[in-house]
């Protein structure tokens, strides 16, 4: 598998073809378990760049993290990326975190602040003996391990704590400074916003990768209400799209799909060519979206030849 610092900047292949990477979550029980790796199966031939694995408000979901990260590197070629937070835990403790993630293999950490305590909207705080932001959390992980490879978040409408766009402009670049190399946006649904934001980072000199997180909406209630919490703006077009389908399953997942297809092609038409799926651990929409971006499994593309 390609190392992801190159996978994620080389541009287009020679047939064009798109970077593609996916995020999962940990499951938390034997059904979420099948449905995971059943999914991972179904994406894996689609050849990611890498994919990347969360950590619960906390580290609630630490050891399955890591369980979850471990049978990747064991089972299939994929590269991982284990999601790391400052919530929740002592500077000792995550510095352990991290030694096992790089005993096992992994080099690359998706390194973020994390969530408040109290969950999304209630004051953030953390341990005194932890790490305090983003930037201390990377520094930490890159002194221990320089080797490892860091990407962080990036806000196209702003992180909800942040006083305007300069303010959280300059924490990209103090994250940066400690030693991150990349960011995958949160979620949005305006093409525009992703734009603009590109614009004001450009313009302050800041040139790392910036890629656009994509969220195909399975279930557009639940997903509103989730990406509201975080700042993502939904708009009314987009709900319009969905309207009398909350007891029509099938209908919803086919809108769905249109909508983030016409989302990525707009994005690729523009120049666009790397993207980050939030799969909420289901592969068929993602997976139609990619082949939308004529992204096929290996063994297909070689069937087509």
């Amino acid at each position: 598998m390609t190392d992801l610092a190159s996978a994620i900047t080389d541009g287009h292949s020679a047939i064009n073809r798109p970077k593609i990477s996916f995020e999962f979550f940990p499951p938390k029980s034997e059904e979420m378990d099948r449905t995971l790796w059943s999914s991972i199966e179904r994406l894996a031939p689609l050849e990611p760049s890498f994919v990347s694995v969360t950590y619960g408000a906390g580290g609630s979901t630490r050891e399955r993290t890591h369980a979850t990260i471990a049978r990747i590197l064991k089972e299939t070629a994929l590269l991982p990326a284990a999601h790391l937070t400052c919530v929740g835990a002592s500077r000792g403790e995550i510095d352990e975190v991290v030694d096992r993630y790089h005993e096992v293999g992994v080099r690359h950490i998706v390194a973020l602040r994390g969530d408040p305590p109290g969950g999304i909207g209630a004051p953030y705080s953390t341990r005194a003996d932890g790490y305090q932001t983003s930037p201390e959390l990377i520094e930490g992980i890159k002194r221990r391990h320089p080797d490892i490879d860091v990407i962080v978040s990036a806000y196209p409408e702003k992180h909800p704590e942040s006083r305007d766009f300069d303010a959280d402009i300059d924490m990209l670049q103090a994250k940066i400074d400690a030693g991150a190399t990349r960011a995958i946006t949160q979620v949005f649904f305006d093409n525009d916003l992703y734009f603009r934001y590109l614009d004001r980072v450009r313009a302050r000199g800041i040139d790392i990768p910036i890629v656009p997180g994509i969220m195909p909406l399975h279930n557009f209630k639940q997903a509103r209400a989730f990406v509201t919490r975080t700042g993502t703006t939904v708009p009314d077009w987009l709900a319009e799209k969905f309207d009398g389908l909350d007891d029509d399953p099938e209908t919803r997942k086919l809108v769905a799909a249109t909508v983030a297809a016409g989302q990525v092609q707009k994005l690729a038409k523009q120049g666009v060519d790397t993207f980050h799926f939030y799969t909420m651990n289901r592969a068929d929409l993602v997976f139609a979206i990619s082949h939308l971006l004529g992204i096929r499994p290996k063994s297909a593309n070689k069937a087509a030849a």
